[in-house]
This record gives structure tokens, sequence and C-alpha cells, in this order.
């Protein structure tokens, strides 16, 4: 009779590897300057996965990764509560300035220009 091995089919690699560690190192970061941080994952086709970051002091950021898989093992080893969507109560904890606004409305009221 034979010996069987299970082989494991899903290689690890080490260039997302590498890619998720230092996203999770920034978002480690984000949450150390922000007294904590809360996250939500979302495709944006082609170009990755972008991590919308939100502190306990209702600051916010963004991080891109390279792909979806990358973004969520990013999240999942930084240990943060990750979100479904951007809604409700995680995005009434953003706290804006004149800065946002001035530049939301420029858009829209011939204020600065985005770009």
């Amino acid at each position: 009779m034979a010996d069987t091995q299970q082989v494991d089919t899903q290689q690890v690699d080490p260039k997302a590897e590498r890619r998720a560690t230092r996203l999770a190192q920034q978002i480690g970061a984000f949450a150390k300057a922000h007294g904590g941080a809360e996250g939500q994952v979302a495709y944006i086709g082609e170009r990755g996965a972008r991590i919308v970051l939100v502190g306990d002091d209702g600051g916010w950021g963004d991080l891109v990764a390279p792909s979806y898989a990358i973004a969520e093992k990013a999240v999942e080893k930084a240990g943060i509560t990750v979100h479904e969507a951007f809604d409700g109560e995680f995005a009434a904890k953003v706290t804006t300035g004149r800065y946002e606004w001035t530049r939301m409305a420029g858009i829209q009221v011939g204020g600065p220009r985005n770009g």
C-alpha cells in the first residue's frame, strides 16, 4: 500500500507576503498615531484594493494594496476591526475639517480644484 501525503496547493507568494506585512506596519503606525483604528477594504478594479482607515480620534486615511487578498491579509495582520461597508456608525466617526469641506465644495461651487 502506498503512502499518501496531502500537498498544500496554495503556495505563499513571498512578494505578496512582504507587501501585506509593510501595509500592516503602516496600518499599525496609523492606529498608534490616532489612538486606535478601524478599517474597510474596497475593491477598486485592476488597481487593487483600497484600505480606508478611521482613527479613534476621527482622523482618517487610506492605503492602496495591489490586490484584495493582500489588503485582507494586511488588515488581518494589523489586528484592526474591519467593516463590510463604509456607512452608518463607522462613517460617522470621521472628522473632517475646513480643508476637506473646501476641497469638496470647490468642485461644485468654484473653489479650489481637486487636481
